[in-house]
């Protein structure tokens, strides 16, 4: 297998990444812990992660792509509502058949003159990994405002396309990954340091 990201270690004033090798066709999924701490740790292993930021102990094989988050402009949104369609145009490879995925998936409802604000949090999450993976196969994500059963729709979904050549890092804050996912790294806390909420560290 290639290798598409090898990490040697991200050690920060409060927290430690330990050790991964991203193949291709494979999903790591970092659990993060949930709390004050995630979406600034998040923000800075993703700028790590696909190369927007060097640190000596990453190294990027592959160019590797975020999946942004869906952004809705209100003001705009009331003149010239966002359609899936429009959505597509913008953000997606419309030469792929992935950027068509979201009209095959068991939404049957969803058609291209939909309106996003329409869209539940489920399916609005896999329409913006499809728009990414048409145009790219190798991605950062995560699975943020859904339920178990969207995470694990989603997870599964992401993990068949990546399956033929791609790959893909999962950053997550709740540990209920580990009967979908066969590697998972866990967030290491320093000493004096430890997540909101969470008294026990759980290793997977």
């Amino acid at each position: 297998m290639k290798v598409v990201l090898e990490n040697k270690g991200i050690k920060t004033d409060t927290y430690y990444i330990p050790p991964f090798t991203l193949y291709e066709g494979e999903i790591v999924v970092l659990y993060l812990y949930n709390g004050k701490h995630l979406y600034d740790a998040e923000i800075f292993l993703r700028d790590i992660f696909c190369g927007k930021t060097k640190h000596e102990s990453v190294i990027l094989y592959r160019k590797m792509t975020f999946v942004e988050y869906f952004k809705r402009s209100y003001f705009r949104d009331t003149f010239f509502p966002l359609t899936v369609k429009r959505y597509l145009k913008r953000n997606a490879n419309l030469k792929s058949p992935l950027s068509q995925k979201i009209f095959e998936d068991k939404w049957k409802w969803i058609t291209p003159e939909t309106r996003l604000k329409k869209i539940p949090g489920t399916p609005k999450k896999l329409l913006t990994l499809y728009a990414t993976l048409s145009k790219s196969n190798n991605i950062v994500f995560d699975l943020g405002a859904l339920d178990d059963e969207g995470y694990e729709y989603s997870f599964k979904i992401v993990e068949g396309i990546v399956k033929d050549g791609g790959s893909a890092i999962l950053l997550h804050c709740f540990d209920n990954m580990q009967e979908y996912a066969s590697k998972i790294v866990t967030l290491e806390w320093n000493a004096g340091h430890s997540p909101p909420g969470n008294e026990f560290h759980f290793n997977f």
